[in-house]
C-alpha cells in the first residue's frame, strides 16, 4: 500500500494517520465543513471535504468517500471506529472498487453485527453465555413464557443495538409489556430493526474485553483484557489494562474463548470480543465489535503493539509476526475520555469554545486528540475531546500518575470530565479494584464532585499558604543574617566627585 484514505474524523483520523505515515505511506483526508480546520486535515497529506457538518451529509456518504478514494489512487481505506467502520453494505463496496478494506470481511460485520446471529456462530465453541433466548421475539405472549422461564432480573436487549440504545432492565413481570414495547420502539427508531431478545440480567457485572488479532493465514491470537467497568449510559469513560480481578488461569481461559469467537466468523485484522463477568469470576460472552475501539491505546502501552500498523499489514496480506507465547503484560494502563460533557448534569454533552487548552507531558503519558486550543467543539459529533492515557510499571503508580496527568490538563470554555476522573482515581471501590458497571449510579452524584472539588481547593490553599509562609520565613532569617553592605563603586564614585 502507498496510500490510505482514512474515512473518519478527530482523534482517531490523526492517531491512524500517525501509525499510517510512520510505515512510509502516504494519507488522504476527508472532511466536513465543520472540520475543514481540523488537526487531522492540517496532518494529512492531501484532503478533500465531503459535504456539510452533519453526518449522513458527510461522513456517512460511503459512495462519495470510495469515490473520491478512486479518483486521488487510493490503496486502502480505513473506517477508523463509528460512522462506517462497521457497516458491510460499505465494506463491500470498498472491496467491490479494488479497494483494500483495513478491516474485516462484510460477512464477517453481518454475522457479529447481530447479536443473535452471534450467538448462532459461537454456540459452535464451548463459550459461556448468559441464558436467553437464541431468536428475536415480538410477541408479548411468548416473551412473558420465556421470562418465567429465565427468571427476574432480565434484560431486553436489541439484536441490532448498542451504545445501551434498545435495553431495558426488567426487574419483575409486571414491567414486561411496557419495557418490551419500548424496547422495540427504540430499536427500531435507532437501527431500523426492531429485533430484540431476552436474556439474564447479570448483577454487579464486570465488563471485560479480549483484544483479538487475525491474519489472512489462519492465525489467531489475543493480546490480553482491558477493564471496562466505569460507564455511563452504558458506555465507557474509564478503561485500564489488565483488569485487576483475573487471574491467570481465567485470563488464558477468556482468552481462548475470544479466539474462537472470531474463528466462527472466520475473523481478520483487529477486533474486540466483550464479556460479562459476575461477581463469582464467571464469565459470558457479549458481543464482538468488529473493529479498532476507543479503548485500544492501553492495550497498546501494557504490550507495545501498535495496533494499527498490524492492522494495515495484515491488510496487506502479511503474517503476524508474533506469537501467543511472544506476548507478555508490562505494567498497567488507564485511560480517560476527556468528553465535553457536564458530569453535574448527568453527563449531558456541552458546547463552546476550547479557550484554554494545554495538555499533559511527560514520561508514560499520551493524549490522542483532534483539537487545538481555540477551536469549537462541533455539536454534529460525539462529544469525546481527548483520549488521555497513562501507564506505569502498577496499578497504583498508574493510577497516581493519572491524577497527575489530569492535574496538569488544563481546558477551560466547555464542561468536561477531567474532575470526573480524579474522583474515580480517588475512590476506595476504584483504588481497591472492586467495582462493577453500576459505579456511577452506586458513588457519583453532583455533590460529590462538588465536595471533591472543595476538597482538592482547600488542599491547594492549605499548599499555598505553607509556601508563602516558608517564603516570609526565608526572607526572615536570612534578614537577621544579612551583613552590613558596602558601598557600591558607583556610591564611591559619586562621592568622590
Amino acid at each position: 500500500m502507498k496510500k490510505i484514505l482514512v474515512a473518519n474524523r478527530g482523534e482517531i483520523a490523526l492517531r491512524i494517520m500517525r501509525s499510517v505515515k510512520e510505515m512510509g505511506i502516504s494519507t488522504v483526508a476527508i472532511f466536513s465543513e465543520a472540520d475543514r480546520n481540523a488537526p487531522h486535515v492540517q496532518f494529512a497529506d492531501e484532503a478533500v471535504c465531503v459535504g456539510p457538518p452533519p453526518s449522513n451529509q458527510s461522513y456517512l456518504l460511503g459512495d462519495k468517500i470510495i469515490k473520491v478514494a478512486l479518483e486521488l489512487g487510493v490503496d486502502g481505506i480505513h473506517p477508523g471506529y463509528g460512522f462506517l467502520s462497521e457497516n458491510a453494505d460499505f465494506a463491500r463496496a470498498v472491496t467491490n472498487a479494488g479497494i483494500t478494506l483495513i478491516g474485516p470481511s462484510p460477512e464477517a460485520m453481518e454475522i457479529m453485527g447481530s447479536k443473535l446471529a452471534a450467538k448462532a456462530a459461537v454456540s459452535k465453541y464451548d463459550i459461556p453465555m448468559v441464558p436467553g433466548t437464541d431468536k428475536a421475539l415480538v410477541d408479548v405472549t411468548e416473551a412473558k413464557a420465556v421470562a418465567n422461564k429465565i427468571g427476574f432480573p432480565l434484560l431486553i436487549k436489541a439484536s441490532a443495538g448498542g451504545g445501551g440504545k434498545g435495553m431495558r432492565v426488567v426487574n419483575e413481570a409486571s414491567e414486561l409489556e411496557e419495557q418490551m414495547e419500548r424496547a422495540i420502539s427504540e430499536a427500531i427508531s435507532a437501527f431500523g430493526d426492531g429485533a430484540v431478545f431476552i436474556e439474564r440480567y447479570v448483577t454487579s457485572p464486570r465488563h471485560i474485553e479480549i483484544q483479538i488479532l487475525a491474519d489472512t493465514h489462519g492465525n489467531v491470537l489475543h493480546l490480553f483484557e482491558r477493564e471496562c467497568s466505569i460507564q455511563r449510559r452504558h458506555q465507557k469513560v474509564i478503561e485500564e489494562a489488565p483488569s485487576s480481578i483475573l487471574t491467570e488461569e481465567l485470563r488464558a481461559a477468556m482468552g481462548k474463548s475470544a479466539v474462537d469467537v472470531a474463528r466462527s466468523c472466520n475473523y481478520i485484522g483487529a477486533g474486540t470480543v466483550e464479556f460479562l463477568v459476575d461477581d463469582k469470576n464467571n464469565y459470558y460472552f457479549l458481543e464482538m465489535n468488529t473493529r479498532l475501539q476507543v479503548e485500544h491505546p492501553v492495550t497498546e502501552m501494557i504490550t507495545g503493539i501498535d495496533l494499527v500498523k498490524e492492522q494495515v499489514k495484515v491488510a496487506r496480506g502479511e503474517v503476524l509476526a508474533f506469537k501467543q507465547e511472544d506476548l507478555s503484560i508490562k505494567g498497567h494502563a488507564v485511560e480517560l475520555r476527556v468528553y465535553a460533557e457536564d458530569p453535574n448534569n448527568n453527563f449531558l454533552p456541552d458546547i463552546g469554545t476550547l479557550e484554554i487548552y494545554q495538555k499533559p507531558q511527560g514520561e508514560g503519558i499520551r493524549v490522542d486528540d483532534g483539537f487545538q486550543e481555540g477551536m469549537t467543539i462541533p455539536i454534529y459529533y460525539d462529544p469525546m475531546i481527548a483520549k488521555l492515557v497513562v501507564h506505569a510499571a502498577t496499578r497504583t503508580a498508574a493510577i497516581d500518575k493519572m491524577k497527575l496527568a489530569i492535574a496538569e490538563y488544563k481546558i477551560t470554555g466547555i464542561k468536561n470530565t477531567l474532575a470526573f476522573g480524579t474522583f474515580v482515581m480517588n475512590h476506595e471501590a476504584f483504588r481497591s479494584g472492586q467495582f462493577d458497571t453500576h459505579f456511577v449510579k452506586n458513588y457519583f452524584n453532583a455533590e460529590s464532585l462538588e465536595q471533591d472539588n472543595e476538597a482538592a481547593a482547600e488542599i491547594a490553599a492549605l499548599i499555598g499558604i505553607n509556601a508563602l509562609e516558608k517564603t516570609k520565613k526565608e526572607n526572615s532569617d536570612a534578614a537577621l543574617v544579612r551583613p552590613k553592605k558596602s558601598p557600591s563603586k558607583w556610591s564611591i564614585n559619586r562621592r568622590g566627585i
